[in-house]
């Protein structure tokens, strides 16, 4: 995909709860927009004659076509030769990494990569070559490999939502305004008022437990709600702006003007930080899962 497209994937997943840094999470960008950019439209995605076997005949940017019959014919091989290192559904076991997220299969074309790098640098237990498979069995292995991936992707069958309207609305309702202090922050006539018009309950959720959503943009990935910081030095003198840095020895921040301003942490320096999400992040170690349900049930009724 483009490097925008990649970024609205990677602001997917920090909604959904991924840990990092903008810095981080940039550097994934980066990543995958280099090692999987956009397919360019070369041929057809059929498989050469002889069962596309290896061949660099297959245009590199083709998706392969998962052909069922070889797909089982290569679970049966990959069950009896891979399954104990890598893991029953190749996501990865303890003496084996997930291959669905190796980037030697997902640049491969019917064993074209899986082939070579079989023989000349995977090793088994005891360090030598993994150099037991035919051709034709490389190509099997390849079509239940990318049926795997296949697997994962968002039409796969591991990735339907499941139902998260289970809780009592009554009981999200007085969570909301008692326990869970929701109602210091936010009204159900105010800020949250049709918001189950405008997100579906999976949705809802994921905005509830997760709500530092980001968005990429040409600087980098940064937080709809930035979190700021209000300095006062020992003579009294304050300024306040979004923080860009601060440790148990500086503090950086930037101004409305954009101004960058810098300090050394002391005894005397007055430091206030204020996150927009806090409360958020708080509650996570507090939540029950009948609490969440009900909290979505709640929410799901504001229409």
């Amino acid at each position: 995909m483009t490097r925008e497209a990649w970024g609205e994937v990677v602001s997917s997943m920090i909604g959904r709860g991924a840990k990092g840094t903008p810095a981080e999470f940039a550097q994934i960008v980066d990543y995958l927009a280099t090692n999987l950019p956009p397919e360019q439209p070369v041929g057809n995605a059929t498989p050469p004659r002889g069962g596309g076997r290896g061949g660099s005949s297959t245009p590199a940017n083709n998706r392969q076509v998962v052909d069922p019959a070889a797909a089982g014919r290569g679970k049966v091989l990959y069950l009896k030769e891979c399954a104990t290192c890598h893991g029953p559904l190749a996501r990865g076991g303890e003496a084996g990494p997930d291959l669905v997220r190796s980037v030697t299969l997902l640049h491969d074309r019917y064993g074209n990569t899986l082939g070579p790098f079989l023989r000349e640098k995977h090793e088994v237990s005891g360090g030598q070559p993994f150099s037991g498979l035919s051709e034709a069995q490389i190509t099997d292995l390849s079509h239940f490999l990318h049926q795997q991936v296949n697997n994962t992707l968002r039409s796969g069958p591991y990735t339907k939502v499941l139902n998260v309207l289970t809780g009592d609305p009554q009981a999200g309702a007085a969570y909301f305004n008692t326990s869970g202090k929701c109602v210091q922050c936010h009204s159900s006539t105010g800020d949250l008022a049709g918001i189950a018009s405008r997100y579906d309950p999976p949705t809802l959720q994921q905005r509830f437990l997760f709500p530092r959503a980001l968005g990429f943009g040409r600087s980098g990935i940064t937080p709809v709600k930035p979190v700021t910081v209000t300095v006062t030095t020992p003579d009294g003198h304050s300024v306040s702006g979004t923080l860009v840095h601060m440790d148990d020895f500086t503090v950086s921040l930037r101004d409305a003007a954009g101004d960058y301003h810098s300090w050394k942490r002391t005894g005397q320096l007055r430091v206030e930080k204020h996150d927009p999400y806090a409360a958020h992040d708080g509650l996570l170690e507090h939540y029950t899962d009948r609490d969440i349900h009900n909290v979505v049930a709640y929410l799901e009724t504001l229409k």
